[in-house]
């Protein structure tokens, strides 16, 4: 059953799909379409979850799902998945591609592969104060408060080159 995203609670566990290529209003209105069909018939065992999703920052496709009552298992997951899949053929874009790391530079998003990171931060394209999605955050409450943060507070501080300090004797 379809909720609007603002009315799942803190605890309500979420999957975060990003997109590299914005997703612009012709492209959103497929998503749109999409998972409000498929949250209004999303169910565990013949129980029907209450569920919902959001864009956010037209590259990020957020569903999420109130397990208070009803918890997504193995069967319910491979069917977000796959409707995940749709969507993203649909619009022509991967949202499964994990090696893509998303910033916001200046008001501006910006996409590095993982193998770029350390580049970036050395030559200053990022630095650690530069907020890093972490698509890693698992519930809403955790999206709220931890989605965005400095990098050098998320798991991209092992990217960051350390400076170091000589020893004075």
């Amino acid at each position: 059953m379809y909720v609007p995203f603002e009315q799942l609670p803190p605890h309500s566990r979420v999957w975060i799909y990003q997109s590299a290529a914005e997703l612009r209003e012709d492209k959103l209105a497929v998503v749109r379409e999409t998972l409000r069909s498929f949250c209004d018939q999303w169910e565990v065992h013949g129980m029907p979850l209450t569920t919902s999703f959001c864009v956010r920052y037209d590259h990020f496709i957020v569903l999420g799902v109130d397990e208070q009552q009803s918890q997504a298992s193995g069967c319910s997951i491979d069917s977000s998945v796959h409707v995940m899949k749709q969507a993203g053929a649909l619009l022509g874009v991967d949202l499964f591609d994990r090696t893509q790391v998303a910033f916001l530079r200046s008001g501006e998003m910006v996409f590095l592969g993982i193998a770029q990171l350390k580049k970036a931060f050395a030559e200053g394209i990022i630095n650690p104060s530069t907020p890093a999605f972490n698509n890693l955050v698992d519930t809403k409450y955790a999206l709220d408060t931890k989605w965005l943060v400095p990098a050098a507070e998320s798991w991209l501080k092992r990217y960051i080159p350390q400076v170091s300090n000589p020893v004075n004797d």
